[in-house]
C-alpha cells in the first residue's frame, strides 16, 4: 500500500503582504480594462508558480495549479461552452463563496480546451505531479438553469461529453492525476445511476490517468456503498460532516483507491496528529486498494493563504508518522 499526500483543489490566492495582494488588483483593474487581457494572465501565471511553489516547499507528493484563473469551480468551465449564459451569482453550497450560475440556451458544446493549457503550464513548473481538478458533469447541470427544459439527465450527458473531451486533452497532455469533483450528488443521492452513466463516458477517456472523484460538503456515508460502483478508480472524501462515513467505510471497505479528506480546508484550527493517525490506522484495516491519499477535505480557498500551508505542512509530517508505523 501507498500513502501520498496531496491537494484536491483550490488554494488561496492573496496573503496578508502587500506582495502577496497583487492578483486582487491586478483583477480589478483588468475588470476596469487598466490592463491588458496578456498583462492579467501574465500576474495568473506568477501567482500560480507562487502556490505550487508553496505546496512543494509543504511537501505535498501531488499538487494542484490552486486554480489561480478560476473565478468559481463552475463558470470557469460553462463560460467557455457554446449553449451556455452566465447569469448572476449563487452561494456555493453551505459556504461563504459566490459562483456565476451558467444557464444553458442550447445544445452545449465545447469551443475549446479550458484546462489543458492551464494544466501544461503547472506541470512545467513543478518538479511533483499535478493533479488537474474539474467540476463533474453531474454537479455541473444541478447547478445550471435549464432554460430548454431538456432534464437533468440529458444535460447530465451534455456535460459529460464536455468534461469527457478535457479529459482526453489532459490525457493527451500527460496528467496521471486527473479529480472530477461532485459534490452536489450527495444533495441529490437518488440520481447516483445517472451519475455513474456520465462518469463512465468520462473515464471511458482517461487511458493510463487515474480518475478521483471527489466528494465533499455533505456526509457521503448514506451512499458509501453505492459509491463503490462507480467506473472510477479513486473515491475521495469529505471527512468533516459526521462520522457515518467512516462507519461505512469500515463496514463496507474499499477495493478502489481511497483519497482521505482528514484536513478540514474550512477552518482554521491545525488538525491533532493523533486523531488524524487514528482515523488512518481504522482505514487501513479494510482498505484493499492500491493507495491512499492524505488530503484536504476540499480546496483551500476558504483559508488565510498561511493557514493554507501550515495545515499542508502538518498534514505531510502526519503522513511521515503513518509511513513509519505501517512500514
Amino acid at each position: 500500500m501507498e500513502l501520498l499526500t496531496a491537494s484536491v483543489g483550490s488554494y488561496p490566492k492573496i496573503g496578508d503582504g502587500p506582495e502577496a495582494q497583487r492578483h486582487r488588483q491586478a483583477y480589478s483593474r483588468w475588470e476596469s480594462g487598466e490592463i491588458t487581457d496578456e498583462e492579467f494572465e501574465s500576474i495568473q501565471d506568477q501567482v500560480t508558480l507562487e502556490v505550487i511553489r508553496e505546496q512543494v516547499e509543504a511537501g505535498l507528493d501531488v499538487v494542484t495549479d490552486g486554480q489561480i484563473r478560476w473565478y468559481d469551480p463552475v463558470s470557469h468551465i460553462a463560460r467557455k461552452l457554446a449553449g451556455c449564459e452566465i447569469d448572476g451569482l449563487l452561494r456555493f453550497f453551505d459556504t461563504n463563496f459566490y459562483f456565476r450560475q451558467p444557464v444553458v440556451v442550447g445544445r452545449i458544446e465545447r469551443r475549446e480546451s479550458v484546462l489543458r493549457r492551464e494544466f501544461e503550464f503547472a506541470a512545467a513548473a513543478s518538479p511533483k505531479p499535478v493533479r488537474a481538478v474539474i467540476m463533474g458533469p453531474y454537479t455541473l447541470a444541478r447547478l445550471s438553469i435549464d432554460r430548454r427544459g431538456a432534464g437533468t439527465r440529458a444535460l447530465v450527458d451534455e456535460f459529460s461529453e464536455v468534461v469527457a473531451a478535457e479529459v482526453r486533452d489532459l490525457v493527451g497532455a500527460g496528467a496521471r492525476f486527473i479529480q472530477i469533483d461532485e459534490p452536489a450528488i450527495l444533495v441529490h443521492p437518488e440520481d447516483v445511476n445517472i451519475l455513474a452513466r456520465a462518469l463512465e463516458h468520462v473515464a471511458s477517456s482517461s487511458r493510463n490517468a487515474e480518475i478521483a472523484v471527489h466528494f465533499y460538503f455533505e456526509d457521503a456515508g448514506k451512499i458509501y456503498p453505492r459509491l463503490l460502483d462507480l467506473p472510477v478508480d479513486c473515491l475521495s472524501f469529505d471527512f468533516t460532516y459526521g462520522e457515518n462515513l467512516l462507519d461505512e467505510i469500515l463496514d463496507a471497505g474499499c477495493d478502489k483507491n481511497l483519497g482521505l479528506g482528514l484536513i478540514d480546508g474550512r477552518n482554521t484550527r491545525i488538525e491533532e496528529g493523533e486523531k488524524v493517525i487514528e482515523v488512518v490506522r481504522k482505514v487501513v484495516e479494510v482498505f484493499e486498494g492500491r493507495r491512499l491519499y492524505l488530503n484536504p477535505s476540499c480546496g483551500l480557498e476558504y483559508l488565510p493563504r498561511d493557514v493554507a500551508f501550515r495545515k499542508l505542512q502538518n498534514m505531510v509530517r502526519i503522513a511521515e508518522r503513518i509511513r513509519e508505523e505501517i512500514a
